[in-house]
């Protein structure tokens, strides 16, 4: 009987490995550019080409690689930085594993031109599928050229599975960003199509995070910087106003290296939780040094969940250092011990004002169980009958309709086919009466699902309400938030918005959808590009329900607001048209059903 057991050729091991390095086209952007940032360029320069499909070039000014380094670079596990066992616990740059340029080369084309600074040629190589085509010397500049061209072209598979244009290209933004916001020291440039989104020179760390989401952010940064035996901590935390729903900018850095962390990243949210509404997030910037050898980086393929030795004694550190930030700088009140505060207590002078003991009355006449009770008696009972009176349907609802409406099947079918009416309690819910039960309807979720449909059939039949402003607002966007603007621009106008591109990712708006009188514009759109941005942007729909979804919350009616009849009238009516009453768009739930023996059995166990 033959052996089985046989060791697999370089290229299908180097396929193998690209299953776990090179998972879409962010993640060749990754392994190139902190290639670079190793080789100590001052300036990268990034070309993308239909979201990284075609094309990603990184053109670096680094040291540049030898004839004989060039070529070993594609070779499974050849590095530059581990020499020993020991030096794995002492790393301090990117990549190192040396399965990054092997993996790319099994699953693309590529080419590179490289050059030191000492050689007077440099070197041009070929490569496609783990083979070598072509070698020569090339005059080129110092440092280094990657093009990698038809990524996922020899595995038709991997290549159909990419997710749209839009979302590959916001991976890679997303990518970009963690890079460049641990290397301000460095310059980036980043074009796609061959327009640039990104030219970021060398700045200091604050600048950088300016340049990179935009100025409004300057003023909502508060510096943090506390150095212990444990680890150091310096960075930015936002204000508390700056907090958002969605949409916050969240990083955490490790040793110059992104990483992600729920238990670091509770002890930030535990920190603002006193001075933020609930549900909301802070925007944080958070580095940390620690001692290499306390950190595990490879518990993760991509290396961005890392394991802490000292994980809670760094948790109660990153706390405080987030407390103090948030005090020194007076973002939010302090508490003056200082200050003499007098408050006037009378005082007690003996035989002043004699106390008089409560009086208890008693109504020896009332008996529960007598038809005919006191005045006082009868007064409640005439209070509760009258209120009683007000919940019953309309007398002129037929005997026949009240009989059929008791007898359906479809709760919300006997609203619309009986016209009861209800009514308010405590300006949040509606209420109706029926003959065998009650309804209860949360009228915000209920304006929320009637508006909701409102504006979908507006967009679907392509007719807006645009009410013009007086004075235009203007909204600058993220480069992020602008790359996914024009997929929106259609729908905002269906729903009523009027934007002018005013150029450098701003836009002036001119005209809003009728409701919206007393929002902030720009805020508002800003909103919902962040939460369209959460759907990923992979299905054009779910983009615009978001959208839309946004709008109506925010046009919808508020808890607390008083109704009036017609109003109530309106609303219910509106709610029971809907295909889908019983639930919001996003899925809670609208009408609540109690009958009458749900309310005999709750009584029954008193």
């Amino acid at each position: 009987m033959s052996d089985i057991i046989h060791l697999l050729s370089d290229a299908i091991a180097n396929q193998i490995a690209a299953g776990e390095v090179i998972q879409r086209p962010s993640s060749v952007l990754k392994e190139l550019v902190e290639n670079a940032v190793d080789a100590d360029a001052k300036m990268i320069r990034i070309r993308i080409k239909q979201a990284g499909r075609s094309l990603i070039q990184v053109i670096d000014n680094g040291n540049g690689m030898s004839e004989t380094d060039a070529r070993m670079a594609f070779e499974r596990h050849a590095t530059s930085k581990i020499k020993s066992a020991d030096d794995l616990f002492a790393i301090r740059t990117m990549g190192f594993r040396g399965e990054a340029l092997a993996s790319i080369v099994a699953v693309a084309q590529v080419e590179l031109k490289t050059r030191r600074m000492q050689d007077e040629m440099g070197t041009y190589l070929s490569l496609s599928a783990s083979q070598l085509e072509k070698q020569e010397a090339v005059a080129t500049n110092v440092g280094s050229v990657f093009s990698v061209k038809n990524l996922f072209f020899n595995i038709p598979a991997r290549r159909k599975f990419l997710k749209s244009n839009e979302t590959e290209l916001k991976n890679i933004l997303t990518e970009f960003q963690r890079i460049v916001l641990v290397n301000p020291e460095i310059g980036f440039e980043l074009a796609h199509n061959d327009t640039v989104i990104y030219h970021l020179p060398p700045s200091g760390l604050r600048q950088r995070i300016v340049n990179v989401f935009g100025k409004s952010l300057n003023r909502f940064l508060l510096p943090l910087q506390v150095e212990t035996s444990l680890v150091k901590l310096s960075g930015f935390v936002g204000t508390p106003v700056s907090s958002k729903k969605r949409g916050a900018q969240q990083f955490f850095f490790v040793n110059g290296r992104f990483m992600k962390h729920a238990y670091f990243h509770k002890a930030v949210t535990t920190a603002f939780e006193p001075f933020i509404p609930t549900g909301d997030v802070p925007n944080y910037f958070i580095y940390m040094e620690v001692d290499p050898a306390t950190i595990d980086v490879n518990i993760h393929p991509t290396k961005t969940e890392i394991k802490f030795e000292n994980e809670q004694a760094i948790w109660q550190i990153l706390l405080a250092a987030v407390k103090e930030s948030i005090g020194k700088s007076g973002a939010v009140p302090g508490l003056d011990f200082e200050q003499e505060r007098m408050i006037d207590i009378p005082a007690y002078h003996q035989g002043a004002h004699p106390a008089t003991p409560p009086q208890v009355t008693i109504n020896k006449d009332y008996n529960p169980f007598s038809v005919t009770r006191s005045g006082y008696d009868r007064g409640a009972s005439s209070h509760w009958e009258q209120f009683f009176e007000k919940q019953k349907p309309d007398n002129s609802l037929s005997q026949d309709a009240a009989q059929a409406f008791d007898s359906a099947e479809d709760p919300q079918q006997r609203l619309m086919d009986c016209d009861l009416q209800a009514v308010q309690y405590k300006n949040k819910y509606l209420i109706a009466l029926l003959k065998s039960g009650l309804f209860l309807i949360d009228q915000r979720r209920a304006h929320i699902r009637v508006l909701f449909d409102e504006y979908a059939e507006k967009i679907k039949n392509r007719q807006s309400i645009s009410q013009q402003l007086l004075f235009p607002e203007i909204v600058s966007f993220t480069p992020q938030e602008a790359i996914i603007l024009p997929f929106l621009l259609e729908d905002f106008a269906a729903m009523g918005f009027d934007l002018s591109n005013l150029g450098n990712n701003s836009y002036s708006i001119n005209g809003a959808p009728a409701g919206l009188e007393n929002v902030e514009m720009a805020d508002f759109l800003k909103d919902m590009v962040s939460k369209a941005m959460e759907t990923g942007c992979e299905i054009k729909e779910e983009m615009t329900e978001a959208t839309i979804l946004s709008l109506a919350k925010k046009v919808a009616i508020p808890y607390g607001k008083p109704l009036s009849t017609e109003e109530i009238n309106r609303l219910t009516a509106s709610l029971f048209a809907s295909a889908s009453p019983n639930y919001t768009p996003d899925g809670k739930v609208i009408i609540v059903v109690i009958n009458d023996e749900e309310m005999e059995k709750r009584f029954l166990k008193s």
